[in-house]
């Protein structure tokens, strides 16, 4: 199975339909949550919490062990997570914004809280985002940098 498209292929899905995704919000035992400033479009510059899309024909638990391991550096089993809910988030740009004339982004994403035992488990790489950094909610929900759907994933 292999979840990279030709950059037409993928503009074309992006423009036509909801993306599948997986959020995950990661907690440390000193009540903190690890966020990256997103390098990509939709949310660019935002800090965000990790996560990625599901592939066709991959499991949910498979792309959670991939997804983990992508975005953070470490695998772990959807076992291991406490599942939040399932957000809606509508972008009115997306990576492709110069290829296509709708330039929108839809995903439909299933967010995950993941407990860990320490930080220094986490090295996530530098591919969606440029920096990481662990908040604590007050710093979270006001500041002007997080985005607005990261937010969602801690008002109650």
């Amino acid at each position: 199975m292999s979840g990279l498209l030709e950059q037409n292929v993928f503009s074309q899905i992006v423009a036509s339909t909801p993306l599948i995704s997986i959020d995950l919000i990661l907690k440390s035992p000193d009540n903190q949550y690890l966020l990256g400033q997103r390098l990509n479009k939709p949310a660019q510059g935002f800090w965000f919490v990790p996560g990625g899309r599901i592939f066709k024909n991959e499991s949910m638990d498979a792309a959670f062990l991939r997804i983990t391991e992508d975005e953070l550096g470490v695998a772990f089993n959807r076992s291991d997570a406490q599942f939040l809910g399932v957000y809606e988030h509508f972008y009115d740009d997306s990576r492709f914004g110069e290829y296509q004339s709708d330039s929108s982004t839809h995903y439909v994403v299933i967010a995950y809280t993941i407990n860990i035992t320490s930080k220094d488990l986490i090295s996530p790489p530098k591919n969606q985002h440029d920096q990481y950094d662990w908040w604590n909610l007050t710093d979270i929900e006001n500041s002007q940098n997080v985005h607005r759907f990261t937010k969602d994933y801690f008002m109650k």
